[in-house]
């Protein structure tokens, strides 16, 4: 009786997380007698590092990995080694579930099977944690949604990027009305030739397996936008093109590592030279046929190098956003125009910071799960008929700017603290997020506005729940 207890006290938990309206109270109960179940489907860099080895170093007192699933069984046994656990390897998904009988699903396959795994594990009996995006189409998406509605289990969504502090502030000064109603953003994604450049080398550059940088990538942005504005976007008008990897390459080889023109492509990325790469990948190519080092110029890729989009929100905000893959630095900046005043906010803008910063090295800092001191960064704050205020944000080079740590904390450490400003994703801001990219895809091809409550039975509002 008392394990059923703490067992709908955990669910009810899940259930208010990833309706991210939970503030002040614990989000996680896990009131177990025992450590929390966890399997994992997918067993690619993110899912062995940021889901599987950081939380086995640092919340193994809280969970443990009781099963571990892919397609590769290389791939399998060296994520098993990499992540220190001991737990059963499956190839077959359902058998997974069925034997080791988890508390949660964890999801980080590629884009194009999320579903797959989403919709199994709910109708299986578990909750679920999947990385985002949520899936690549509105099809999927709304399987998705009727397969949550139809089950008593919850899905959340990782969106990590909310948690960073610098992104937080940005955040709190909207929320306080700091510069009124916004009623215009301009945002702008820069994205190098190292980090955009190794999207064209896997299988994210081919559209139907990541449904275009529209979705695996800027949903992360998206994302952010709809939490920021606090409203659900309405319609979409886009444009995009390949003009700069693909078929527009001077010359292609069969990858990197064995490639004739090598030494005269700026864009050569020797995998050899990582050994975890290599060694997670490489090694085990022929059991599946993946390559990470494929060329940048082969001809299958067909997704967009640049984008930009128009978005009306429910609220009647305007944001124009663009996405550019080959720029000679990594960063983003953005403005929101509000009836009061503006608000600036910028970071990894090489001129502002007078900063010559070496682009591999600075990804590789962003991407570290390791612990980064606390640094601070500008954001200005500009009131109507006032004089412009430059405040310090704090910022952290590591794990999405922090975000990383603070959400697995949030779910696996504190969780009684106060969320404020309602930080988790669940199903519908997931959904939300991906249905912008879609739209925006379908917009490019149509060359007309596509209406977001066209996509899936969910209707845009101006004020998020």
């Amino acid at each position: 009786m008392q394990n059923e207890l703490t067992r709908r006290n955990f669910l009810h938990a899940v259930s208010m997380l990833a309706a991210g309206s939970l503030i002040g109270q614990p989000v996680f109960d896990f009131g177990l007698d025992r450590k929390l179940r966890i399997v994992m489907v997918g067993t690619g860099i993110r899912g062995t590092g940021f889901w599987g080895k950081r939380l086995v170093e640092n919340f193994s007192d809280k969970l443990e990995f009781v099963g571990l699933c892919d397609n590769n069984p290389g791939r399998l046994e060296y994520a098993q080694s990499y992540m220190g656990v001991h737990c059963p390897l499956f190839t077959d998904f359902t058998k997974m579930i069925s034997d080791t009988r988890p508390d949660l699903i964890i999801v980080t396959t590629k884009d194009s099977l999320h579903h797959e795994f989403i919709i199994k594990g709910l109708e299986m009996g578990c909750d679920v944690l999947t990385e985002k995006p949520l899936t690549i189409d509105e099809v999927k998406c709304q399987a998705i949604l009727d397969a949550e509605r139809k089950s008593d289990k919850k899905l959340i969504v990782g969106f990590n990027y909310r948690w960073s502090p610098y992104m937080t502030k940005i955040k709190q000064l909207l929320s306080e009305n700091a510069i009124g109603k916004v009623t215009s953003v301009d945002f702008h994604w820069y994205l190098n030739t190292y980090h955009g450049a190794s999207y064209f080398r896997r299988w994210h550059g081919l559209r139907q397996e990541g449904g275009s940088l529209w979705v695996h990538k800027a949903t992360h942005h998206f994302d952010l936008l709809n939490w920021w504005l606090d409203s659900d976007p309405a319609e979409v008008f886009a444009y995009g093109a390949l003009e700069h990897y693909g078929s527009n390459g001077p010359f292609r080889g069969e990858n990197c590592r064995q490639c004739p023109h090598k030494n005269n492509c700026s864009y050569h990325w020797d995998i050899t030279k990582d050994k975890h790469l290599y060694k997670l990948y490489t090694e085990h190519e022929h059991h599946d046929g993946y390559v990470r080092d494929n060329c940048l110029f082969r001809h299958e890729i067909n997704i967009y190098d640049k984008m930009s989009a128009q978005i009306k929100y429910a609220n009647d905000t305007i944001v124009n956003y663009s996405l550019t893959t080959y720029s000679p630095f990594e960063g983003w900046r953005i403005a929101f125009n509000g009836t009061e005043g503006r608000l600036e906010a910028w970071l990894d803008i090489p001129y502002h910071e007078n900063a010559d910063l070496e682009q591999a090295a600075l990804h590789a800092a962003e991407m570290n799960q390791g612990t980064a001191e606390m640094d601070y960064k500008p954001m200005i704050v500009h009131k109507l008929w006032n004089k412009h205020e430059t405040m310090m944000v704090g910022f952290e080079r590591s794990g999405h700017g922090g975000g990383d740590k603070r959400l697995h904390e949030r779910i696996f450490q504190d969780t009684s603290a106060p969320d404020p400003y309602k930080h988790f994703a669940g199903v519908r801001d997931g959904a939300m997020s991906i249905l912008i990219g879609i739209a925006a895809r379908k917009s490019i091809s149509s060359g007309a506005p596509v209406r977001i409550a066209s996509l899936t039975d969910l209707q845009p509002r101006p004020k998020r729940i």
